[in-house]
């Protein structure tokens, strides 16, 4: 048995916190004792840790103001691997682990598109985060781990980071037995009381997510009967239901919030779009194939187009491109359901939890870099 530390900055409902949350389950299930810590602690994803992931929080105000804490805790609990994850924690959890003695132990990962990233939050403290991070990177003696090959690509070519600086793991988005569970009930009445077509979303209401390139689609769908809804919070609610409005659209999009089951909203609809204008690995896209519901997404750096095999398992659009958008969501729609839903299921099982933490396992705890 191993025991690994995973870093994170809280839990909230953010798709890496998911992802680090079903992370530190699955290790827990291939016989590691696990620990999560949070630089600040607490978050919905909470909900999600298996009971058997230890939990710390340092409960620091700000994730730089940790480092002397998380000194502290990494010198006197000493793991056989460390992983953190985003951008400005792994410079925090570089740091900490320099003054304590653990850098060999060490694993840092990027959960997306670092060129366009870096560019989202204006903070001066997260801005010299990515200006730090790339030569961290070259430094440190174990590669980053990206969660595609886009993610680790964009890496290379856009900062100083090598080809030896990266490597890849995948996320762990389903369960094993995922094949094998009936869908969650939905909560919204327009998928409880199916009366018209229905397109579903999810992510946080933020200009990366491009939905306003999908509100936009909507209304030039020619089936004024199809509905919208958007599962997410975030600062551009007033925006795109102005943007509804609009477009004469309103009656027919709704913004209901964060839900803790998305799967279930995603199989009562009759399509899932993800219209991002850059991911590092979109869980929601995963996550929507597994259901078998129908799937559009735009061809986005970085993620859809490995996980759609370049659009042989579902349709890839330019990014920004409403009219594309509309007519592969039209044609889709158009469609028996079950017409490709073979190759939706097979997509979506790489990202099985026992497949995918085999991968983390070997970025962990293989050979280092010499």
């Amino acid at each position: 048995m191993k025991r690994l530390l995973i870093i994170l900055h809280d839990l909230s409902a953010g798709g890496a916190e998911k992802m680090m949350a079903r992370l530190a389950g699955a290790l827990v299930e291939a016989g590691n004792d696990v620990t999560l810590l949070m630089l600040t602690g607490g978050g919905v994803n909470v909900a999600l840790l298996d009971p058997r992931v230890k939990q710390v929080a340092l409960n620091s105000p700000r994730s730089a103001s940790a480092v002397p804490a998380l000194a502290r805790f990494l010198r006197h609990n000493r793991f056989d691997a460390q992983l953190a994850a985003l951008t400005h924690v792994n410079v925090v959890a570089i740091a900490a682990a320099a003054l304590s003695g653990t850098l060999t132990r060490l694993h840092v990962s990027e959960r997306n598109a670092f060129s366009r990233d870096k560019h989202v939050n204006p903070s001066l403290r997260v801005r010299l985060a990515y200006w730090l991070a790339p030569l961290l990177y070259r430094l440190i003696p174990n590669p980053v781990i990206c969660v595609s090959r886009g993610v680790a690509r964009d890496l290379v070519e856009t900062t100083i980071a090598r080809d030896r600086d990266v490597t890849i793991a995948d996320n762990p988005v389903l369960d094993n037995d995922f094949l094998q569970r009936t869908p969650g009930r939905p909560t919204h009445p327009w998928l409880l009381d199916k009366r018209t077509p229905v397109i579903v979303a999810v992510g946080r209401l933020a200009a990366q997510k491009g939905f306003d390139t999908l509100i936009e689609a909507l209304a030039r769908l020619q089936d004024r009967r199809v509905r919208l809804l958007i599962f997410g919070e975030g600062g551009l609610r007033t925006e795109l239901l102005e943007q509804a409005a609009r477009l004469d659209v309103a009656g027919r999009v709704e913004l209901p919030g964060y839900t803790p089951d998305p799967m279930a909203q995603i199989a009562a609809a009759d399509c899932f779009v993800l219209s991002s204008r850059f991911e590092g690995s979109p869980n929601a896209l995963v996550e929507a194939l597994s259901t078998g519901t129908p799937v559009v997404s735009t061809r986005c750096p970085y993620g859809p187009q490995e996980i759609l095999e370049d659009g042989a398992v579902a349709p890839l659009v330019p990014v920004d491109d409403a009219e594309a958008l509309a007519q592969a969501i039209s044609i889709e729609m158009a469609q028996p359901r079950m017409r490709h839903y073979p190759s939706r299921i097979s997509a979506a099982a790489r990202y099985m939890s026992g497949r995918a933490v085999q991968t983390y396992l070997v970025a962990l705890l293989g050979e280092q870099r010499s």
